[in-house]
C-alpha cells in the first residue's frame, strides 16, 4: 500500500474534514486494505466519517 498516495485519495474525496463512509469503503477496497486500516488512517488525519451506512454519523 502506498500511504502517500492514499492519504491523497482521502484529501481529495474529503469535503470540510468528511468523508462519506461509502466512499471510505470504495477506497478500502481500491488499496487492499480493511475498514478497521482506513478508520484508524482516517482518525490519524483528523477526517470524520459522513453519511455512516449503520447511521452512526450524520
Amino acid at each position: 500500500m502506498d500511504r502517500k498516495r492514499l492519504e491523497e485519495v482521502i484529501l481529495e474525496k474529503s469535503k470540510d474534514g468528511k468523508i462519506p463512509c461509502a466512499m471510505c469503503f470504495k477506497i478500502a477496497e481500491d488499496f487492499g486494505i480493511s475498514k478497521k486500516e482506513i478508520g484508524d488512517i482516517l482518525n490519524e488525519m483528523k477526517i470524520k466519517i459522513s453519511h455512516c451506512q449503520l447511521g452512526y454519523f450524520e
